[in-house]
Order: structure tokens, then C-alpha cells, then sequence
């Protein structure tokens, strides 16, 4: 069961986010929270993520504006430490409540409440259609880069920031996907140096006690990535954003608040 529904996430997910700009992380996140420990999830979501952005620079990399990369993914790469020390932090403090539902113990802790109001802040949003048209001034670049590199760090949420402030840079279609997917790998490389080195650190060792291989999800996962983004490819002119927007967005809200209220 946990691989069809990791795969199952991965494929549909990444088919979304090649044209998007958002979802892989933020869907896949929460399916790997079902298996492992927060912090193991987002640093497992953050490989698979790796490897898909990886792969999509060899199908649209070509097309990315450089300069305006540089310009967003540079201060991205170095938020994005500040944000796996966050989630570190969290993700080691004592647990806020815990509860009884039916034959289960559910806890409350910090990096589950952050992470879920996190979910739940970015789904309002892309359910508001306001936000759809948000766009900043080309010359915020940076401080968007810093912004969504921040979030990726932390939870992984750097899709809709990362769209909002590229969106506005004067670029074409081809070359704004481009763009995204390679400021997208910076961010990535970044954060899972910083995971490799704290938050993955003895987690792994106890995940694998449980009899439980995160590294054959993770290439379950990336595998069945791979294929979405192939599939994205061929529907990039045929699928809305909008449309996208709501279906992710609500899928979302109901996986924050699960996550948030200790179910998941």
C-alpha cells in the first residue's frame, strides 16, 4: 500500500507541476508523512524532488533564462539552509498534545502544527483567484528567490512563490518553465546538503528499524515522477493553471489540517 500510494502521488502530481509550478512537494510531502517521521518525509520529498527537477532540465532546461535563474536562485539556495535548520529545530521539540481517537494515540508537535498551517496557508491561496493573478515586480526577484528558498527549506513549499515572482520577469512560456525547473534543482542541492547533514542523521537508522525502506520509496517515487513529468510534457498546452490551482489547493487543505490536528 505505501508504494501505490507514494507512486500514485508522485506520477499525477509531477504530470501537474511541470507546467504549474507547484504540487510535487506539497502533495508527495504528506504521502511520505504517512509512513515516516515529519522531518524524514520532507528530506525523502526533497530527494525525489531533486531527481524529477533533474530530469525535467533535460526536457525543458534548454529554455531557461540563466541570468534570471542566478538572480532567484542564488539567495533561494541560501535561504533554504536557514529553512532545514528550522526544521530541524521543530522537529526535535517536545510534543505540544496528545489525544485518543478510537484505538489510536494521536500527537501534536510543533514541526506537524508548522508544516500543516504551512499546507493550509499555501492552499488558500491557490484557491483564491486573486492569487492567480499575484505577480511582483521583476526587480523583487531576489528577495522571492529568498522567500520561496525559505519555505523549500523548510517544508518544501517554494512552487507558488517561486511562479508568483518569476511570472512577471518578461519571459515566454518555454522559457519561464525553464527557468522555474532550474532555480527549482539549485534550492533542492541546497536543502538536502543541509538534511544530509541534520535532519536525515540517525532518522534513517531508526526508520529502517521499523522494517520500512525509505530509499525504495524514494525510487519508487522518483521513478513514477519521471513518468508524470514525461506525461506533463504532453499536456502543457492542453491543461489549464487554473484548474490546477483547485484541485491541488483542495487536496491540500484536507492533508493540512489532518497533519495539523496529529492524524497524519
Amino acid at each position: 500500500m505505501d508504494y501505490v500510494v507514494i507512486c500514485g502521488a508522485a506520477v499525477i502530481v509531477a504530470a501537474l507541476t511541470l507546467f504549474s509550478g507547484f504540487g510535487l512537494g506539497t502533495i508527495l510531502m504528506p504521502a511520505f508523512a504517512l509512513f515516516f517521521p515529519i522531518k524524514v518525509a520532507v528530506a525523502a520529498t526533497a530527494v525525489v524532488h531533486l531527481a524529477n527537477n533533474i530530469f525535467k532540465v533535460f526536457l525543458v532546461g534548454r529554455n531557461a533564462d540563466l541570468p534570471v535563474a542566478a538572480r532567484f536562485a542564488i539567495p533561494a539556495a541560501l535561504a533554504a539552509v536557514g529553512g532545514a535548520l528550522l526544521l530541524e529545530r521543530l522537529a526535535t521539540a517536545e510534543p505540544l498534545a496528545r489525544y485518543t481517537l478510537g484505538p489510536g494515540v494521536h500527537v501534536v508537535t510543533p514541526v506537524k502544527l508548522v508544516i500543516a498551517a504551512l499546507i493550509v496557508a499555501f492552499a488558500a491561496l491557490e484557491l483564491a483567484p486573486r492569487f492567480e493573478k499575484l505577480a511582483f515586480k521583476k526587480t523583487l526577484i531576489p528577495v522571492g528567490g529568498a522567500l520561496s528558498g525559505f519555505f523549500g527549506g523548510l517544508s518544501g513549499h517554494q512552487g507558488a512563490l517561486r511562479t508568483a515572482f518569476l511570472i512577471r520577469a518578461g519571459l515566454g512560456k518555454e522559457a519561464f518553465i525553464g527557468t522555474m525547473v532550474v532555480s527549482a534543482v539549485v534550492v533542492d542541492v541546497s536543502r538536502l546538503i543541509v538534511y544530509g547533514s541534520t535532519v536525515l542523521t540517525g532518522s534513517l537508522a531508526a526508520v529502517a528499524g521499523s522494517g520500512t525502506s525509505v530509499w525504495g520509496l524514494v525510487a519508487a517515487g522518483s521513478v513514477a515522477a519521471f513518468a508524470g513529468s514525461f506525461i506533463g510534457v504532453r499536456l502543457v498546452k492542453s491543461v489549464t493553471m487554473r484548474a490546477i490551482r483547485v484541485l491541488v489547493g483542495a487536496l491540500l487543505l484536507l492533508l493540512g489540517i489532518a497533519l495539523g490536528v496529529g492524524l497524519i
